[in-house]
């Protein structure tokens, strides 16, 4: 046991860090791997890998995503920021090189092969472009001669224009949320937010126009006669042929046709193995983890700390939602993986090294926990 009067760096990390967020997390981590097994099995079977291919490669990514996760949580605020910049300014060069040398894939370059590894550069430039937005934002309130807020702007503009050319429009809508929370949080006047959200609706608006991709899956989700929506179809198949109590590990049949039943739709593979009651526990420990987290960043007093958690935590929380949402059919398909869950290895250290910010932001004042001083072995017995 850690006794809180040791002043040890494992020790001022343990009682100053929000444990019920780093069980939650890792609860999910592991709740991954047991659904990778369910999942992806059968798709590394149609691809003509290995059985446990997609799982072998999940759980050599588990280690290195728990490491991330725990060294980035060690953070000071100061710290967090630096590295968020670094991440940042690593990822939108990345993004650029995968303009041109990335790894296409089904009409999109979102993958950059880098010593053997395929990597993307997206998902790392997520968590830490709302941790540098959130520092734009603070420090534009604290010193209003710093055009923070503009820089912000410009900083989502490139983000957005790089997301586009991959293209991949479920990343730029995503940020483009979370860019907009952390707009609306920072105190900006009424009507520059109702300014940016008619430009954002022109923006899709123009999506839907001007970007095939984008207008093919909203007509195939207002009318699904229009396309091909065999994968959203058999994903709502598969969680009703599950019940409220699954058909038992490993033996679900409708998860063998699903192609991304590893990845976009694994809580599709959840609902037909575990049912629907492990399903509304999976929702449940998210909403838990989310209003968890707004409620840490709400006490904090630092601006900059404030914003970059609850914007790290709206991050994950609308990443979640998106991909349920496309699970059961709410919204058209996105490509969105389910945080910590879904097989991805960019996907998931990328989400452990966001959730390690948080969990470093949102770590209480060493000073502020209470120590009881340590009375000298004569003084005790004298008391007793």
């Amino acid at each position: 046991m850690v006794s809180r009067a040791d002043r040890t760096a494992f020790a001022e990390w343990w009682w100053t860090v929000d444990r019920f967020l780093l069980v939650g997390f890792i609860a999910l981590m592991v709740g991954g791997v047991v659904l990778s097994l369910a999942g992806s099995p059968a798709v590394a079977e149609r691809l003509g890998y290995d059985s446990y291919h997609f799982v072998n490669r999940h759980l050599a990514f588990f280690l290195p995503a728990m490491a991330v996760m725990l060294a980035t949580s060690f953070l000071t605020p100061r710290q967090a920021r630096r590295a968020a910049f670094v991440v940042l300014v690593i990822s939108l060069v990345l993004m650029l090189a995968v303009l041109l040398v990335g790894i296409e894939n089904n009409g999109s370059r979102r993958w950059i092969n880098i010593l053997g590894l395929s990597l993307q550069p997206s998902e790392f430039m997520k968590p830490a472009f709302v941790v540098i937005v959130a520092w734009l934002f603070a420090e534009n309130k604290r010193r209003p001669d710093i055009p923070g807020n503009l820089f912000a702007l410009i900083l989502l503009g490139i983000a957005v224009a790089l997301l586009i050319a991959e293209p991949d429009f479920g990343q730029t809508m995503l940020i483009a949320v979370a860019w907009g929370a952390l707009f609306f949080m920072a105190g900006v006047p009424w009507i520059w937010i109702a300014g940016l959200g008619a430009l954002g609706i022109g923006g899709m608006f123009a999506a839907y126009s001007m970007l095939p991709h984008v207008a093919a899956r909203v007509d195939r989700f207002l009318s699904p006669e229009s396309g091909d929506t065999f994968q959203v179809d058999t994903a709502m198949e598969a969680i009703l042929s599950g019940g409220w109590l699954g058909q038992g590990p490993g033996e679900g049949t409708v998860k063998r046709i699903l192609p991304d039943a590893h990845t976009d739709f694994i809580f599709a593979v959840a609902a037909e193995e575990f049912g629907i009651v492990i399903c509304v526990g999976l929702v449940a420990l998210i909403m838990l983890i989310v209003l968890r987290g707004l409620s840490d960043a709400i006490r904090k007093d630092d601006p900059f700390a404030r914003l970059a958690s609850a914007g790290l935590i709206v991050l994950f929380g609308v990443q979640s939602v998106i991909n349920l949402a496309v699970n059961l059919s709410l919204m058209p398909a996105k490509g969105m993986t389910l945080p910590f869950i879904s097989y991805g290895g960019s996907s998931m250290i990328a989400v452990a090294f966001g959730m390690g910010l948080l969990l470093a932001l949102t770590r209480r004042s060493a000073e502020a926990r209470p120590v009881r001083p340590r009375m000298p072995g004569r003084m005790r017995e004298s008391a007793a």
